[in-house]
């Protein structure tokens, strides 16, 4: 999954469906890693509700959260994880960050299908370079090491980026890998649809709002998933860290109240070798009792334990434009 960068049957959403938030009259402002086209863009048109949002691009995960929280849009949405590639490493280090708290309130899944585009139809033979972000050209391995194997790989700020940068040249060998959705908006050429190693590629975006009053409490305009079931994420550190065990008696806080964790890694806090905060995804929405309870026992054990959000599981992947 690029660093960040999902719709219904056409990019921009498909029927309407029934939401736990109305519509509003005035569409809210959302960052995401731009520009036009991106993976993440179409993650927001795919997860809100039509007419409901006004898409704002930003150059980076990090410009998106720091608009956020100067107030210059109610959300932004940003990847978390990617089904191959693991978490977005920046995401989680802005969720713990000092700043003015987040708060995730939704999330979305995307499957993910990459294109190689060009400014024009050429054959593959021509082509003598291919633009895409840092992570794609792993996950299109097998195409570019068997057909595009004399062609070199250039680094691009994102796919849509590439995109644009090959349209805009106008050289015939010149291709990147991108969204049909950026070939459209770009005038682009999709010279090979689907060139990604797998079809099971997914990536997790989650919307985040500010923390504090009218933050935490605020719900965006989603489509409603297909279940009911809730998902709680936290950050966790600890005093006791050092000590033998600290991580598994924290654990079992959940286990024996049967709480499901579907994920736990840890990440540096970015302070002296060897010190690391605890992000972790479980089963069960904050207030329910079981769920409240084991937080508490886990900030009885630890220096701090955050609560990143407690928000609707997403419904199964969308399919990117292809």
């Amino acid at each position: 999954m690029p660093h960040a960068e999902t719709p219904g049957s056409d990019g921009r959403g498909g029927p309407s469906e029934p939401s736990t938030t109305p519509p509003q009259a005035t569409p809210s402002k959302v960052g995401y890693l731009g520009p036009r086209g991106t993976f993440s863009e179409e993650a927001l048109l795919a997860g809100a509700l039509p007419g409901t949002v006004e898409p704002v691009p930003f150059r980076s995960i990090y410009e998106a959260v720091a608009a956020l929280r100067r107030g210059e849009v109610r959300y932004s949405i940003v990847p978390i994880e990617n089904s191959l590639d693991g978490s977005i490493s920046v995401t989680l280090d802005l969720l713990a960050g000092e700043d003015e708290p987040l708060q995730i309130v939704g999330e979305v899944l995307l499957t993910i299908s990459h294109s190689l585009i060009g400014g024009e139809i050429v054959r593959l033979d021509e082509i003598e370079t291919v633009l895409s972000h840092p992570q794609v050209p792993g996950q299109c391995e097998r195409f570019l090491r068997g057909e595009l194997a004399h062609a070199r790989v250039l680094a691009a700020p994102s796919t849509a980026e590439a995109v644009r940068t090959v349209v805009d040249a106008g050289l015939r060998g010149q291709a990147a890998l991108g969204t049909a959705l950026a070939a459209r908006i770009y005038g682009g050429t999709v010279i090979r649809e689907g060139v990604q190693d797998r079809d099971d590629n997914e990536t997790r975006f989650v919307w985040l709002t500010r923390g504090g009053e009218g933050g935490a409490r605020s719900s965006p305009p989603l489509r409603a998933p297909a279940g009911e079931q809730w998902r709680t994420s936290i950050v966790f550190w600890g005093a006791g860290a050092e000590r033998p065990g600290w991580l598994v008696r924290c654990l079992d806080e959940f286990a024996r109240r049967d709480i499901n964790l579907t994920k736990i890694e840890s990440r540096p806090r970015r302070e002296r070798l060897g010190n690391y905060m605890f992000f972790a995804d479980l089963t069960g929405r904050a207030e329910e009792t079981p769920v409240a309870d084991a937080i508490a026992s886990v900030r009885a054990l630890s220096a701090e334990v955050r609560l990143l959000g407690s928000y609707r599981a997403a419904a199964p992947a969308t399919r990117s434009s292809s």
